[in-house]
């Protein structure tokens, strides 16, 4: 992925979710900013969604909050399949990239025939560090 130029709102949210132990809601960004010039959800939502876009940020469709990408270069802007492990205690999440899953996962929507636009895979459980 070629690096790209952030807007200064993009950058500090970048920076925000980067710093975190776990996810974090739209919400908790915007405290965490204030300090900074933040003062309303719109402007965290904007870099929010330019950041998942340019596929250095994931949202959590079950949290409803957002990570960091950890791969940013195994996987930009294309839409490849991310899958997330979070742990119910802690609250960590690993993110795992595998050509493996995506191309099982395409070989099922091709014989479907049907066209994805988006894939979430998110696995709930305990991480070993919890289990231990």
């Amino acid at each position: 992925m070629e690096p790209r130029k952030l807007t200064r709102n993009q950058a500090l949210v970048l920076e925000t979710l980067t710093h975190a132990e776990a996810p974090l809601s739209a919400y908790t960004i915007l405290d965490k900013l204030r300090d900074q010039g933040f003062r309303a959800p719109l402007q965290v939502y904007r870099a929010l969604e330019k950041l998942t876009e340019f596929g250095i940020v994931h949202r959590l469709e079950s949290l409803n909050a957002f990570v960091a990408c950890t791969h940013p270069h195994d996987h930009g802007p294309e839409k490849a399949v991310i899958a997330f492990a979070i742990c119910e205690d802690c609250g960590q999440v690993s993110e795992i990239s595998d050509p493996e899953i995506e191309d099982r996962l395409a070989a099922l929507a091709t014989k479907r025939q049907f066209k994805t636009e988006k894939t979430t895979i998110e696995m709930r459980g305990h991480c070993g560090n919890c289990t231990a």
